[in-house]
């Protein structure tokens, strides 16, 4: 079974923490890096509709990063993250000024094949703390044990 990522704070940490481990490439399919709305909507088909309204760090946008990662790819299951991970002692905001996102603030979502036309997917939301790069790297290392846990459990 391989895995595929949509990143968008992280920047494809995760899936270079998985690289750094040897045969990585049995099970990570690629990734995604999509750092800007415009690369949501152009490489995973994000719809410009949703990121209008919920803006890009937000639960419908986290389950249709990871969903279109899957469609993307030949891989069985796909992880997203998609946040704000600062710089410290700002807000940010969802879209063009839809709702204010602290920092921290990161959906992870999941995604997997249920059948050969059926995807199932989930999203959930944390709240990290710390630096920039802290909060890509406790984003990173949830999303990773999140997808774990889900393989584990066989649900999404």
């Amino acid at each position: 079974m391989t895995i595929t990522a949509a990143e968008s704070c992280t920047a494809g940490l995760a899936s270079d923490f998985i690289a750094r481990i040897p045969g990585a490439s049995k099970v990570l399919w690629g990734s995604f890096v999509v750092y800007t709305p415009e690369a949501k909507e152009k490489m995973l088909g994000v719809s410009g509709e949703l990121l209008a309204e919920y803006g890009p760090v937000s639960r419908p946008v986290a389950l249709s990063m990871a969903e279109g990662a899957l469609k993307n790819s030949g891989a069985a299951f796909a992880f997203s993250i998609t946040g704000y991970a600062g710089p410290a002692g700002q807000e940010g905001t969802s879209q063009e000024g839809v709702r204010p996102v602290p920092v921290g603030t990161v959906w992870i979502g999941l995604a997997a094949r249920d059948s050969p036309d059926r995807i199932v997917s989930d999203a959930e939301m944390f709240s990290f703390s710390g630096s920039r790069n802290e909060v890509r790297e406790e984003a990173a290392v949830t999303a990773l044990e999140k997808l774990l846990e889900y393989i584990d459990r066989g649900e999404v």
